[in-house]
């Protein structure tokens, strides 16, 4: 008990001593060879200077190389490093040191495993059906994949858009599987995250801030009609396939009079309920009865059945052959046929061509070089993750009524980035040699008006980062104490169980703006009271923090090491200070240390990007 209150007690010290986070391989396409990152990072900078000094703004100088190092660790390989590596980054004279260590971690093989798991969550924390973290596994597998071989985006994004096949080995049909091929909710997201457009408000009524029309948002629909997502019927319950509709498999036309040739069996003109019970009508009969028994005498008679509303020809993620939009004033009507046909360009689609031929169509006009929305969507997401903010704000909100910060940045990062061949290790390149990532944090003051990027802000790390730094923090594989809601895929390992469950309690939408972003109880209860965290911070047990009171008599090298294991760098002479005057306090070594590394852990500054 006395160890709880000392912890509440120095994490209480803790939040006076730090303060919080707030203050303080090139492709060659058409024979066009890729732009120098070096080169292009140069402009942005430039361009970003002259704008701060035509108002007045002094930029933040270049951050230390611990705080570097550490930012772009986690950037980039989603970790922070150890303790031998900040000693030997910090030492290093190498004047390219920085640039170099980019290198490194986009060739690691943590990068396609951080950034899998980012795209992963843009996915799934939307899906319309949670069933779809039953493939988050293939889908993650399959991201890493693209990603440790530098696919180009736009490669990508067209293999999402035009995947078919089983869902449980076929990564790329997340998407389309985690909104169950509906057309409507295809259409928003595709737009969200291919073009950063939100467009779903478009779907009942024409959009209230932006020109685009509802007629505009369900020809993108009609794009999709001719999915189907059904089980595999060779499979398991947890097997699905994403497949294209044929014509020859339409359900047939609603015939009342074959419906009464073969249901009214006492042919008296009438279908009750126990005449239709063992037919394909039994499940739907009281309903038929809600909308058509005109009279209430508990059955249908010939007129009354003609007389009810046929059946929509939209079968949402199982198959039309085409789709209408819905008639608002009349939903039980057919609706108004629509054409596919792509509203940022008014690029369109055969109204002959099948499934895979319209979306076809749709990802080339999509992930076309004209296109300026698909870079601008890309490189708005991308810097926003690494700079804490971008151009647009939130990162999925663009379009031709938004007013974007520096305009003429993103203009340059999303027209050399489309000539890179969408070379997305080039974009990530490019920006993290930049002078504006690479500046120290201050919080932006908006009362004032003061601009963008005149700092690094700070950034909330996503569930996978912390999870990770955790793991490498307290020298295990995986934690336990979360405990998960979801169901799991097949054959998910104890890991990725684990990691799973706490990206349940730690998770959030990664397009989600930062100042939206805050924690909640339980995860403040996970980091304070976890069983699984207090066994691993006990020193005299054999854990990091064991070892280090081993290997380090004195306790400057003590707590020293303890932040650079932790933090990833080296406590300040005000915070020496006082972790000596805490461990004199309790008298015993071993508790004061575990005080100590508990009170880092449940720190603003291990949770967030600095």
């Amino acid at each position: 008990m006395m160890r709880h209150v000392h912890r509440f007690c120095w994490l209480g010290l803790m939040g006076l001593l730090l303060p919080p986070i707030s203050q303080g391989a090139e492709r060659i396409r058409s024979g066009d060879r890729s732009p120098s990152p070096a080169s292009v990072s140069q402009q942005v900078d430039a361009l970003i200077l002259d704008t701060l000094e035509a108002e007045s703004t002094q930029p933040a100088p270049l951050t230390s190389d611990e705080d570097f190092l550490r930012r772009v660790s986690l950037d980039l390989a989603g970790r922070i490093p150890s303790p031998r590596e900040v000693t030997l980054f910090g030492l290093d004279p190498n004047p390219n040191k920085r640039a170099e260590l980019i290198e490194r971690l986009l060739e690691s093989d943590e990068y396609a495993s951080l950034w899998a798991s980012y795209w992963s969550e843009v996915i799934f924390s939307r899906a319309t059906d949670q069933r779809a973290r039953l493939v988050e596994r293939p889908f993650d597998e399959w991201m890493q994949e693209q990603l440790a071989a530098n696919r180009p985006w736009d490669e990508i994004a067209s293999e999402l858009l035009t995947a078919t096949g089983n869902v449980n080995e076929n990564g790329r049909t997340a998407l389309i599987f985690a909104h169950t091929g509906q057309p409507a909710e295809l259409a928003a997201e595709v737009s969200r995250i291919f073009l950063g457009i939100q467009m779903q408000c478009a779907n009942c009524h024409n959009h209230p801030t932006d020109s685009w029309t509802r007629e505009q948002f369900h020809e993108l629909a009609a794009y999709f009609p001719r999915i189907q997502v059904r089980r595999d019927p060779n499979g398991s319950q947890r097997d699905f396939v994403v497949s294209s509709f044929q014509g020859g498999n339409r359900r047939r036309q609603f015939n009342p009079e074959q419906i009464f040739r073969f249901a009214d069996r006492n042919r008296d003109g009438m279908l009750t309920k126990a005449e239709v019970q063992r037919t394909p009508l039994g499940q739907r009969f009281d309903r038929l009865l809600e909308f058509g028994d005109k009279n209430k005498d508990g059955a249908l008679s010939r007129d009354e059945l003609k007389d009810l509303p046929q059946p929509a020809n939209n079968q949402p993620g199982r198959g039309a052959a085409e789709y209408y939009m819905p008639d608002l004033e009349n939903p039980a009507a057919q609706g108004t046929l629509m054409q596919p046909v792509l509203f940022v360009d008014g690029s369109r689609a055969s109204r002959d061509a099948d499934d895979l031929d319209r979306r076809e169509a749709l990802a080339r006009s999509i992930a076309s070089p004209r296109n300026e929305w698909f870079a601008k969507a890309f490189v708005n997401r991308i810097w926003a993750e690494m700079l804490g903010e971008g151009f647009f704000m939130p990162i999925d909100d663009l379009g031709p009524e938004r007013a974007a910060e520096f305009p003429e940045v993103l203009d340059l990062l999303a027209k050399e980035f489309t000539r890179s061949g969408h070379d997305v290790k080039w974009l990530f390149r490019t920006i993290a040699n930049t002078e504006a990532y690479q500046r120290e944090l201050r919080t932006r003051n908006w009362a004032d008006g003061s601009p963008a990027f005149a700092s690094a802000s700070p950034t909330r790390l996503r569930s996978d980062q912390i999870y990770s730094v955790l793991t490498d923090v307290l020298g295990v594989e995986q934690l336990a104490g979360a405990r998960p809601n979801g169901r799991f895929a097949p054959g998910a390992s104890p890991g990725d169980r684990a990691r799973r469950a706490f990206a349940e309690l730690f998770g959030f939408d990664p397009s989600t703006p930062q100042e939206d972003i805050i924690g909640n109880v339980p995860q403040a209860l996970f980091l304070m009271n976890s069983p699984g965290l207090e066994s691993l911070i006990d020193a005299d047990r054999d854990t990091k923090l064991g070892r280090i009171l081993r290997k380090y008599d004195d306790d400057q090298d003590a707590v020293t090491e303890l932040y650079l294991l932790v933090l990833a760098r080296e406590p300040s002479d005000r915070e020496l200070t006082i972790c000596r005057e805490h461990i004199a306090d309790v008298g015993n070594r071993s508790e004061a240390y575990e005080d100590l590394m508990w009170s880092l852990l449940n720190s603003s500054e291990f949770i967030t990007k600095r």
